[in-house]
């Protein structure tokens, strides 16, 4: 089944589970999270936090949790970067 990007418009035929170029648990949903990423052009770790959200518990059932608070990890230290004078947005 074909989907619609809705960043770019762009038809996207679902992906064979490929470990290294197309990883079932980043394509779920018709679009890989790192095509996303770069369409929204995120900071490293907001990129890295929507990561672990929109994979927890795929690559690994019993990591649900362990993937969130590693979400949480990055949000929490970028929040500390910005606090600090760090450059906001995609630097």
């Amino acid at each position: 089944m074909e989907t619609n990007n809705r960043a770019t418009g762009a038809v996207i035929a679902p992906k064979a589970n490929d470990e290294i170029n197309h990883p079932a648990h980043y394509t779920a949903g018709g679009i890989e999270v790192i095509d996303f990423l770069e369409a929204w052009d995120f900071p490293f770790h907001l990129a890295n936090a929507i990561k672990y959200i929109s994979r927890a518990g795929r690559k690994d059932k019993n990591a649900l949790v362990t993937d969130l608070k590693k979400a949480v990890w990055y949000i929490n230290r970028y929040i500390d970067y910005v606090e600090k004078g760090g450059k906001e947005g995609n630097a």
